[in-house]
């Protein structure tokens, strides 16, 4: 990746859209500001489509391919004629991805009846090998709720008409919105969770694929040990693989699913990294984590069936975490940046990895991630005393905290540099994201308005002394 600087901010975090942050006006403005800021690149989390089950979190998806529905712009919508007008709705401070749907749908509604005439809609459908599946799994979800209960019944075919016509004006705002950030210079940074949703197309057409019964329900689950984050661990809930099955069919559904995350992004983290050599699988009806254990996964013989159809070279590592050298020699191996993130560097150990002084070139460094608190927020409420002191007195640090993060990320050696937008502001915790092995608050943070020019000024120059 090129020596460069960027920003992590969801598109559900814009400000303006309707109960959401959206792919209209303010994502142009937003690319505008970093190419002003002469940023390279600007980092999302995932963008597909999610559902309350889950809070719609970006990492438990109905679908590894479908969009997100509620992140269509209805302004754009105007633009190109689809609808006669847009709907006033209230500012919301928080992401409301309900109310959002709700909206939305019924300018898709009416949109829909003029799709008849558009070409464009009709080669969508002729190309687009997932769209049925998911289309067919969405209109079963709506009336029957979530697989694996379901009655063996037809959907209504005017509800799978508006699941594929959603996809179609979400991937034509999202083929623009690319095409204008990459006119800019800035290169756009996905996500690619480690595992699809037990809630997901993905699961419920390929069954075969996953360690589940015969009525589809989970033997085993995901989630991690007992981390930094949390005491018992996590226990995500997602189905694990069947390696085995996967394996004999030539690792194919992985290999598309890592061959779509690169069309639609420009690199793509791979999230929960050390999952690609070994994993931790749960029981299924476990309450925490803890009972859990270690499984091999393939690791190298995956890669080795995607590099024909991949380029490696667009791929991050997501290496925090229980990492073993085995997980460090394949990410070497295949040449893949890793991660390095400050909150972590202050434990008193010169040898920390996350200490500037450690980084290596090949490596993307944050500030922080949209798993952490902010920097303000981490200094303030999480850090320990001997933390605060060493931070201060390794950085020099005489003035503002999230500004100081910042200048330790750029002047790292590491190729890239990202600075969750949060911290570019100094926002405290009440700004943070997610709260890893929790319930309820999560994925509904918003931007209140756009950064100030001064803000964009001061990245830009910090940007320019370091050399990005």
């Amino acid at each position: 990746m090129l020596r460069g600087a960027g920003v992590l901010l969801h598109i559900t975090s814009l400000p303006g859209g309707c109960f959401v942050g959206d792919l209209g006006p303010e994502a142009y403005k937003f690319a505008d500001s970093l190419a002003y800021a002469e940023q390279t690149y600007w980092q999302t989390l995932p963008i597909n489509h999610t559902v309350p089950e889950y809070e719609n979190s970006p990492y438990s998806a109905v679908s590894s391919y479908a969009g997100d529905p509620v992140l269509i712009s209805l302004e754009l919508m105007k633009r190109d004629g689809l609808i006669d007008s847009v709907p006033q709705c209230p500012p919301a401070e928080r992401a409301d991805y309900i109310k959002a749907w709700e909206v939305k749908r019924k300018a898709l509604e009416k949109a829909l009846k003029r799709a008849g005439r558009l070409s464009d809609y009709r080669h969508f459908k002729d190309v687009t090998p997932w769209l049925d599946d998911y289309a067919y799994y969405m209109a079963m979800r709506e009336r029957f709720g979530p697989w694996p209960v379901w009655p063996k019944e037809e959907p209504p075919p005017a509800s799978l008409e508006l699941y594929k016509f959603a996809q179609f004006v979400f991937w034509t705002q999202w083929e623009r919105f690319k095409e204008y950030v990459n006119s800019l210079g800035i290169f756009l940074i996905g996500d690619l969770p480690f595992y699809p949703s037990l809630y997901s197309v993905d699961v419920w057409r390929n069954k075969k694929y996953f360690k589940v019964g015969e009525d589809g329900r989970p033997l085993y689950v995901a989630g991690v040990p007992p981390d930094y984050f949390s005491a018992t661990g996590q226990l995500w809930g997602n189905p694990v693989y069947n390696w085995e099955a996967l394996e004999r069919d030539g690792f194919k559904w992985w290999v598309n699913r890592l061959k779509h995350a690169v069309t639609v992004f420009d690199y793509v983290r791979l999230d929960h990294f050390r999952g690609y050599v070994a994993y931790w699988e749960v029981p299924g009806g476990e309450t925490t984590a803890v009972r859990g254990r270690w499984a091999p996964s393939p690791g190298r013989r995956l890669f080795e069936a995607a590099a024909a159809a991949v380029d490696l070279g667009r791929l991050i590592a997501e290496d925090l975490g229980y990492i073993t050298p085995e997980v460090e020699a394949l990410r070497e191996e295949l040449g893949l940046p890793g991660m390095r993130v400050l909150q972590f560097a202050w434990d008193g150990n010169p040898a920390n990895p996350h200490k500037p002084h450690n980084h290596v070139k090949n490596a993307v460094v944050y500030t922080g991630t949209h798993d952490n608190n902010t920097a303000v927020g981490w200094y303030k409420e999480e850090a320990t005393a001997r933390a605060r002191r060493e931070f201060k007195k390794y950085s020099n640090c005489a003035g503002e905290v999230h500004w100081c993060f910042i200048k330790l990320a750029h002047m790292s050696v590491a190729n890239v540099a990202i600075v969750p937008v949060q911290d570019l502001l100094g926002l405290g915790s009440e700004a943070r994201m997610n709260r890893p092995g929790t319930v309820g608050g999560n994925w509904k943070w918003r931007l209140g308005a756009q950064p100030e020019p001064r803000v964009w000024k001061r990245l830009r120059d910090v940007t320019r002394t370091y050399g990005r």
